[in-house]
């Protein structure tokens, strides 16, 4: 099992460095929008810090996505997807009758099957409202990440220790710094350079493809939205990019991990409730958020 987490701290002006090294080490590989992103902001945004975290498939690919998913399911789910989240394959409380009820009718967790073409699962794909950019390696190798220098990460930020945004600091560098599962690989970056670097390395190749969800066209509303897998699944090991259509016309080239070994996962995390299975038994499956990056390598053929 392999967890990575990547932070990006981020200033007012766009840093051309990572996407600099990024184009040196992996010259054929089309950077996501979920990394490109990061890297054209507003200019008048003032110096913020933007938290990434990232987590393994169970087979060594790496999967990276921002700890702001917290932020994304929990306010659109409800707490107890806390369990998905902050205590992924650990500890976590057992959810209402009326919460399992809920989230059954969504696509948070389903089986490899329920992708096939022609089938209907009910979700939504909120856009990555990230404003951050990354900062290079050099410069985000001077700012500690550590509990014990956060007074000093406050100060560099302009944050206050009783806000939100320190809350959230501390949060993610006790998450990063937290000890993975059995068989699982876990590694704090403070960079793009360093999250290149370890997917790589972890791969044994710079021949890899990252990839994102990415809505493609949006559709009349924003809401919840059942949408319909369309042919031309595309499966990359454990990771699949399906084609969905929702029902109000919107597109999106959603990214798909199925976790093949949850036999470490904690009996009472929330997806074995929602789908009435047991640890070890069989692959589960979740969406990629629109911030989040997936690492595979390239077929030879490609």
């Amino acid at each position: 099992m392999l967890q990575l987490a990547a932070v990006a701290l981020a200033n007012h002006a766009a840093q051309p460095a990572p996407q600099l090294y990024w184009n040196s080490v992996l010259p054929n590989t089309q950077m996501p929008r979920a990394i490109s992103e990061l890297l054209h902001t507003d200019s008048r945004n003032e110096e913020k810090s933007t938290y990434m975290n990232a987590v393994g498939n169970g087979k060594g690919k790496p999967e990276i996505f921002p700890l702001g998913i917290k932020g994304y399911n929990q306010k659109q789910y409800g707490g107890g997807i806390k369990g998905y989240n902050q205590k992924r394959y650990g500890k976590g409380s057992p959810s209402s009758d009326n919460q399992l009820l809920h989230y059954k009718d969504l696509a948070i967790f389903f089986f490899e099957k329920d992708m096939r073409p022609g089938t209907t699962m009910k979700f939504q794909f909120p856009r990555n409202s990230n404003t951050a950019t990354f900062l290079p390696r050099e410069s985000a190798q001077s700012i500690p990440f550590t509990s014990n220098k956060l007074p000093e990460i406050f100060n560099h930020f302009s944050v206050k220790p009783t806000s939100v945004e320190a809350k959230t600091i501390k949060q993610t560098i006790e998450e990063c710094k937290a000890p993975g599962i059995k068989a699982e690989e876990k590694y704090c970056a403070t960079s793009l350079e360093s999250m290149v670097d370890f997917s790589t390395s972890k791969l044994g190749t710079r021949n890899v493809e990252a990839i994102s969800t990415e809505v493609l066209e949006r559709g009349a509303t924003t809401s919840m939205h059942n949408y319909t897998t369309m042919p031309g699944l595309k499966k990359l090991a454990a990771a699949y990019v399906l084609s969905l259509k929702g029902d109000d016309g919107e597109k999106v080239k959603a990214v798909t991990i199925c976790h093949l070994d949850t036999s470490e996962w904690n009996p009472e995390h929330l997806s074995f409730q929602i789908l009435n299975v047991k640890p070890g038994t069989v692959a589960i499956c979740h969406f990629i958020s629109t911030d989040g990056i997936v690492w595979v390598p390239k077929h030879k053929s490609a």
